[in-house]
């Protein structure tokens, strides 16, 4: 009895190193693996942004003849209550008085 409940302490003795080192991989590759995750995505972010930059002003001119008679009639109401208020009034200073 005293035999096998040496066996039995050896043999999960030498599982639990087992698992011991299979954690430490673990640890290890999980690390290593978000700091590749996190190059990752920085590079994503940088080289999205620069496709956004390059994209952006191509898509802009594109939807420019959808938003042009938007565009106009904003214009043509700005220029419309601007006329209609009369000229900005300048302010008096404080040390004129």
């Amino acid at each position: 009895m005293i035999a096998m409940s040496v066996l039995l302490m050896v043999v999960l003795g030498i599982w639990l190193g087992a698992v011991m080192i299979g954690l430490v991989f673990k640890l290890v590759f999980s690390l290593i693996g978000g700091l590749f995750s996190l190059i990752g995505a920085v590079l994503g972010l940088f080289f999205g942004g620069i496709a956004l930059l390059i994209a952006a002003p191509i898509v802009a001119l594109a939807l420019l003849p959808v938003c042009l008679p938007v565009i106009v009639v904003a214009a043509v109401v700005w220029a419309i209550v601007r006329t209609a208020r009369g000229p900005a009034h300048q302010p008096v200073a404080a040390s004129a008085r």
